[in-house]
């Protein structure tokens, strides 16, 4: 099939102006964390790994952190396992922890492998467990509890915060041309494994490769302001700032929290991005346009 001149003018343009932003990240490192309705729609997912492997091709080192809670919520409800939150986080006893590894280090992990190998990558999957990546704790939790003065602590089971990464792996990878797939699974010094949050991860280990950039696919069109327009181009400061107003608030919070932790530590960027789109991560990296919100320690 042959293009009329007009559609052939387009596709220059567009390579036209993906070239500066090609030249400008080259060799640098992009931390994606995949979720959302791009996990699960099949043309979101060939769209996301193809983006992923273009970015290789031309140079850019990317690095995939992926979640799948719906997935862990499904095989729970399947094995009669009762799905428990506090604060937005899974309680993960012993049993829901089998599940969680199950899930994220073996189904939804070799999966994005393969849908990115597919696609023509090389992509090798991870738990933060392969070669002490992810070193953990135990998350507390503590909440107000209705006619007490005192907070009260909870016990969320195998939930756990990032401690340390381990940069060693992911370089070799990177460096020997492998896309690494990292699930957000992290052990402790006694050998227990945590869920922990994937933009968590996600943030962290953005901030000890010292990405260009950390970007988190989401199921809105990014951060918006009261009127509901999104907001493009925001500081580190404008954020804080509409956190303390109350435009950033709810389950927003959380996202943010760990895209601003990331660009104060070192990331030059944090994009919030609809990942509902098609092939987001090209948008947002190669275009003038892009498709969500970018907080960074400069004004736009």
């Amino acid at each position: 099939m042959s293009l009329d001149r007009s559609a052939a003018m387009k596709i220059a343009e567009v390579l036209t102006e993906s070239l500066p932003y090609i030249q400008r990240f080259t060799g640098k490192t992009i931390v994606v964390k995949f979720g959302g309705n791009a996990m699960i729609d099949e043309s979101l997912q060939n769209s996301f790994a193809r983006d992923i492997v273009l970015m290789k091709l031309v140079g850019l080192n990317p690095v995939v952190v992926h979640g799948g809670g719906p997935q862990i919520g499904q095989l729970l409800e399947k094995l009669s396992i009762k799905s428990e939150f506090v604060d937005g986080m899974r309680v993960t006893d012993s049993a829901t922890m089998d599940v969680v590894e199950m899930v994220l280090g073996g189904t939804v992990n070799k999966q994005i492998v393969s849908l990115i190998n597919r696609n023509g990558g090389k992509a090798i999957g991870l738990t933060g467990k392969d070669g002490k990546l992810i070193r953990a704790r135990k998350m507390t939790v503590t909440r107000k509890t209705p006619g007490m003065n005192a907070s009260e602590i909870v016990d969320i089971g195998h939930v756990g915060e990032v401690v340390s990464i381990n940069t060693d792996v992911i370089d070799m990878l990177t460096n020997s041309n492998f896309i690494p797939v990292i699930a957000p699974v992290g052990v402790g010094n006694d050998g227990a494994a945590y869920n922990i949050n994937a933009d968590l991860v996600a943030g962290k280990i953005a901030e000890v490769l010292q990405a260009e950039k950390l970007m988190l696919l989401t199921n809105v069109a990014g951060l918006m302001d009261k009127q509901g327009e999104v907001l493009t181009g925001l500081s580190t400061q404008q954020v804080d700032e509409l956190i303390a107003d109350g435009t950033i608030y709810g389950g927003m919070l959380p996202k943010i929290g760990c895209a601003l932790d990331a660009v104060k530590a070192g990331v030059v960027s944090a994009h919030i991005i609809d990942g509902r789109v098609d092939h987001a991560v090209l948008l947002e990296i190669f275009t003038d346009v892009g498709v969500g919100t970018k907080i960074s320690n400069q004004r736009d």
